[in-house]
């Protein structure tokens, strides 16, 4: 097989992308675990609509939907009436209804809410509740807590917390978004060309999640979804040129790619915050906690991916040519799948 110069450094490379390949879940039934969303308005004295937004599974049957387990539940006093037939969009689906509680006793909360099958998850359900003095909170149940007690004495805005681990955990487990990255940082040989990649792939994706979430420019998610997957395809083959001998020129200049398809990753990112919408009295703030809960996640993977690197070069460990390899084969099957899966899914 023929080599360029640098090929033993590029070995280490894929060493350590084989590394990344190898930690994630199994990738052929990954996805990216997007929030549930559970709004409570009250509109009279313990009356509240409900608003119930679950994330559906990809696959199965043509005309059978697929959903977690979740269901939100109240205290006994509280009773349900007038719900409404379920609406399907893309990638949720969407149930409305009323709840009427009685008075709470002296030693309880206004109104305490849990969401059933929650720790059997990896999603999480951001939970709004505003009361009818006007006041609101913004809560964030997960799978290890995932009931709370509320209060409009205790109420706030957005927390720094909710929509920051928003974007953080959308990004830690959006394992095609993390494959994407992963080869970017494959296709850099040099330390001013990694700032150039992430500095690119930032900049384009804060680009159409703004856009994207603020409703000036939006796209269907599921074809969205699929092109994602088809752009890490893509990376893979331009990998498998560069490691067959001269790199093409798209090679040489990675921050092309990463901007080119971090445009169309920030409509990815934009699919998750959009399944939960941003808050009327802080759209802006929360949409940049959002962004940097994003790129904190982005900037953790590609820390740890740096320190393998390091590791793996002290050790001064040489790889057979089948090894350096096999990463690239294996994101390029992977998204493959992705693709052909999501393709499926969009058909009648």
């Amino acid at each position: 097989m023929a080599r360029y110069p640098g090929d033993r450094l590029r070995a280490r490379h894929w060493g350590i992308a084989l590394l990344a390949v190898i930690v994630l879940p199994p990738a052929a039934a990954a996805h990216e675990v997007r929030p549930a969303y559970l709004e409570l308005t009250e509109v009279s004295t313990g009356r509240y609509e409900v608003l119930w937004k679950q994330p559906i599974l990809p696959g199965g049957e043509p005309g059978l939907v697929r959903r977690l387990p979740l269901e939100p539940r109240f205290p006994a006093r509280c009773s349900e009436s007038d719900r409404t037939f379920p609406d399907l969009t893309d990638s949720a689906l969407i149930e409305r209804w009323v709840l009427a509680c009685d008075a709470p006793g002296p030693s309880e909360a206004n109104l305490e809410v849990e969401v059933a099958g929650l720790p059997r998850t990896l999603t999480d359900v951001l939970l709004r509740v505003r009361f009818l003095d006007g006041t609101s909170v913004d809560q964030l149940l997960r799978p290890e807590a995932p009931r709370a007690a509320l209060s409009n004495a205790s109420t706030g805005g957005v927390t720094v917390p909710t929509y920051l681990q928003l974007g953080v955990e959308h990004l830690l487990f959006g394992f095609d978004h993390i494959l994407f990255v992963v080869g970017l940082m494959f296709l850099v040989r040099r330390p001013l060309q990694l700032v150039q990649v992430v500095t690119a792939f930032t900049a384009a994706h804060s680009i159409t999640l703004a856009l994207s979430t603020l409703g000036v420019l939006t796209l269907s998610q599921r074809p969205v979804e699929a092109v994602i997957a088809l752009s890490i395809l893509f990376l893979a083959v331009e990998l498998v040129r560069g490691a067959g001998g001269e790199p093409s020129r798209i090679a040489r200049s990675p921050w092309m790619i990463a901007f080119g398809f971090g445009l169309l990753h920030g409509f990815g990112f934009a699919g998750a915050l959009a399944e939960i919408g941003l808050p009327e009295q802080a759209r802006a703030i929360a949409l940049l906690l959002f962004n940097v809960g994003v790129e904190i996640g982005q900037l953790a993977v590609v820390g740890v991916l740096l320190g393998l690197l390091y590791v793996f070069r002290a050790s001064r460990v040489r790889l057979p040519a089948t090894v350096t390899q096999m990463p690239i084969y294996v994101m390029g099957t992977v998204s493959a799948y992705w693709f052909v899966e999501r393709v499926l899914s969009m058909l009648p």
